[in-house]
């Protein structure tokens, strides 16, 4: 989130798209429903379901899955064409003034520099041009037609409510109706807010679908302010955590990326991943990277990190020239190149798309090792099930490792919540039997590959031997020094720039603004510097005073960055720092910095300087026009799910999909099309359900306690289903048989002339558990990703559905 939970209550308008908060978020909703209740706020929900948050909104509409960006693309076109838009934040807090590189157009569904073979882009002429000085071009006045406002608004003129409604199925009165309604908040005084889940992300187009929503957001000045944003929810309690601390195979922590294997040096690697200044006299702050990185490296390798060893930058893994994702890792296990895998805290077969596939991968490995409290479908992969896993046991070699491990009521700790806050929490209660914590599970692996090693020798000794591991008891880390490896320390006095010690040797840090690239402090996270100071934890804050009554309550645990509750915070004001907002001001100028009722994301550039205020950034602005950031295009566009219900795109019948998102050969012949699987698949959560574990508990059994799928009046008409008859609902990979909920809550859609019908499928489901036994909703769903994040297409997919006798 650029904002957090608490602040959703200052919006004048919150629109839900790509989530469904009141089901799968009904704790942090509230905020939305106090700001209905005593801001006057309208909620707008755009979903293909009618759903629980539907049903307290004041305006829904449907829309086909997959086609949000054709839908948000006709809003962008709506605010330029009425002049519904914050001009003074998007002149002066945005790149819609920078003229683009004259050789960058769009034709045919394609961006300039897009290579077949590789399936992916030469990105060099999408960037600025540039003057004498190497600065880029700008034209103030908006006029010149490569200036990115207007190359912007030539890249949106397709998308007609026309075009939205043969795209989407959106009637064109309803499209109208919100386009109305948002463009209320390009009023300097209004805030709009947007709440997306999964319902965004897990497409081929997911993370396009997120940036079309954010550069709205821009283009109404909804950034950086009270009531407004950017405001991704969460799945788990600790998604945010994962993200920041980097578990990802080509990740570190603080979203730094891995080396590769051109990297060769420290040097030229932060050469290549740090950002040179675009534009003169703007913060950048990610050219502080060396010295992110650099304490990143003293944390995993202490004394073993020096000068003259580059600070152990060559015991790092490096990534190969392919990158390793996790569609590449269960197609080399798939075919036999994989010999174990470590599974914690997750359980694949029920998570990956195209269950089959994984199932069979699994049966390659020689031993799988599971880390988790509960039992879970993937350790028992092997039995036969009947229908629900229909394996022959004998024929199955891989051998099975349970390793039972704490929940997180059993062990001290941190959670990162959706606002980005770090909270800590207690011990509630011993674990049962053999349970451990992960980390001491981890720490006696460790132990025994350190002693095989010696003993047997291999390859990667000197590398795991030089990581740190100083815990009072190696075998039992505990949470508090993990909390401060990740936070930091000083491992010499630290100086400030006129030679006074601002930190002393072996102390905790306050902040990432005394990280050294000279190898004299340390920092497991750069971004969580801050949470454990040396006057103590920081995250274990619970005052929860709110002087200003916006929600901005920094005596309440901490929030990565430094305390900060509001990212970009510094566009809440003009640039004379006069807030667009005062009831809610939140950075005020008081001669030395602007903090006030939020910790400013901003130096100390005084009010009227060129100092703008999205400090990230190279050139200082955010970015309608994304440069090279994104893999698809600079401009968002309208790509078909790889399983498109309408066989073509209405807007370039020659590019139809995504051309860069993830596709292996080896899962291309496992896709359908509509001829033979002519309805939508997509799937959701249920409140009364948690994922893959509540099938472990009788209560949650007992509220949700069979598996259902939902379709519309219409469609089971058609196909003869009635409310309670079983279905069976297959796709190219799969079927699943389950109980029909026939409801008015999904409607068929006319899309390209086509009716287009949903079935909407809860993911609950499974064999291992203490309830009633199920299909993996991901027996149908396809292998394929998002262009970014790799991201499963979950949301959208061709299936087609029968009535039959019996479940199994």
């Amino acid at each position: 989130m650029t904002n957090h939970w608490v602040d959703i209550k200052n919006s004048d308008l919150v629109i839900v798209m790509g989530g469904n908060a009141a089901e799968a978020h009904p704790v942090g909703f509230r905020w939305a429903v106090e700001a209905k209740k005593n801001n006057g706020a309208k909620i707008i929900v755009v979903d293909p379901r009618f759903h629980r948050t539907a049903a307290v909104a004041d305006i829904y509409m449907p829309i086909r899955s997959g086609t949000d960006i054709a839908f948000l693309s006709g809003v962008i076109r709506y605010l330029l064409q009425n002049d519904k838009i914050q001009h003074e934040y998007v002149k002066h807090y945005t790149n819609a003034s920078f003229l683009v590189h004259e050789g960058f157009k769009f034709e045919d569904g394609l961006f300039t520099g897009y290579d077949e073979a590789k399936r992916s882009y030469d990105k060099s002429t999408w960037a600025y041009q540039l003057d004498g000085e190497g600065q880029p071009k700008r034209d103030m006045s908006l006029q010149d037609p490569r200036c990115v406002f207007n190359m912007l608004k030539a890249h949106v003129e397709r998308y007609t409510p026309e075009t939205v409604e043969n795209i989407c199925g959106t009637s064109q009165k309803d499209f109208q109706a919100f386009c109305e309604e948002i463009a209320k908040t390009s009023d300097p005084a209004k805030a709009a807010t947007f709440l997306y889940a999964l319902g965004w992300t897990q497409h081929t187009i997911g993370s396009q679908n997120i940036r079309t929503m954010a550069m709205i957001q821009l283009l109404l000045g909804n950034i950086g302010v009270s009531g407004g944003g950017v405001n991704a929810l969460r799945g788990h309690s600790n998604v945010q955590g994962i993200t920041d601390l980097g578990l990802f195979p080509h990740m570190l922590t603080g979203y730094m990326p891995l080396p590769s294997e051109k990297d060769t040096t420290l040097e030229a690697f932060l050469e290549r991943i740090t950002p040179k200044t675009a534009v003169k006299n703007q913060v950048n702050y990610w050219q502080n990277t060396p010295k992110f990185f650099v304490s990143l490296l003293k944390t995993f390798y202490g004394d073993k990190a020096t000068k003259d060893n580059e600070f152990g930058y060559h015991f790092l893994p490096k990534q190969e020239a392919v990158r390793f994702d996790h569609f590449r890792f269960i197609d080399a296990m798939y075919h036999g190149k994989v010999n174990g895998y470590f599974c914690q805290g997750f359980n694949p077969i029920a998570s990956y798309p195209n269950t089959g596939k994984i199932i069979s991968a699994l049966t390659k490995l020689k031993y799988l090792v599971i880390f988790d409290p509960l039992i879970t479908d993937t350790s028992e992969f092997w039995k036969n099930f009947g229908e629900f896993n229909d394996v022959k046991p004998e024929e199955i070699q891989t051998e099975v490792f349970r390793l039972p491990t704490t929940c997180f009521a059993e062990e001290d700790g941190s959670i990162a919540n959706s606002g980005r806050w770090l909270q800590w929490h207690w011990k509630g209660a011993e674990p049962p039997a053999e349970a451990k914590p992960d980390v001491d599970i981890l720490s006696e692996i460790r132990e025994e590959l350190l002693h095989l090693y010696h003993k047997e020798g291999g390859r990667g000794l000197e590398s795991f031997e030089a990581t740190t591991w100083n815990y009072t008891n190696p075998l039992e880390p505990k949470a508090d020094e993990i909390a401060k490896e990740n936070n930091g320390y000083a491992l010499e006095d630290i100086l400030d720039a006129n030679g006074n010690v601002i930190v002393k040797k072996g102390e905790l840090l306050s902040s990432f603004a005394q990280l050294r690239d000279d190898g004299t402090t340390s920092s497991g996270n750069w971004i969580y510097t801050g949470q454990w100071t040396p006057k103590g934890n920081q995250m274990a804050n619970r005052d929860n005073s709110d002087p200003s009554g916006l929600g901005n309550t920094l005596g309440w645990a901490f929030a990565w960055p430094l305390n900060r509750r509001i990212i970009y915070n510094r566009a809440s004001a003009d640039i004379n720092g006069k807030p667009w907002n005062a009831k809610r001001q939140l950075v005020k100028w008081n001669g030395k910095n602007w903090n006030f009722v939020d910790i400013a994301d901003y130096g100390t550039a005084p009010p009227g300087s060129d100092v703008t205020p999205f400090i990230m950034q190279n050139d200082g602005v955010s970015r309608l026009f994304a440069l090279d950031k994104m893999a698809e295009g600079p401009f968002p566009e309208h790509y078909e799910p790889i399983e498109t219900p309408i066989g073509t795109n209405p807007l370039h019948p020659n590019v139809v999909s995504n051309p860069v998102a993830r596709v292996l050969d080896h899962d291309k012949e496992a896709l359908g099309v509509s001829k033979d699987f002519p309805y939508v698949g997509t799937t959701y959560r249920l409140t009364e359900h948690f994922h893959f574990w509540t099938k472990n508990s009788l209560l949650n059994v007992i509220s949700q306690p069979e598996q259902f799928v939902e379709i519309s009046e219409t469609l089971a008409e058609e196909k003869g289903i009635k409310h309670g008859d079983y279905v069976k609902v297959t796709s190219q990979r799969g079927f699943i048989k389950a109980v029909a909920v026939v409801t008015k809550r999904i409607r068929a859609l006319k899309a390209n002339g086509q009716p287009i019908h949903t079935v909407g499928i809860p993911i609950h489901w499974g064999f291992a558990g203490v309830g009633k036994k199920g299909y993996f909703a991901n027996n149908l769903t396809p292998r394929v990703g998002d262009g970014n994040t790799l991201t499963p297409e979950f949301k959208s997919f061709l299936v087609n559905i029968e009535k039959v006798t019996e479940a199994a």
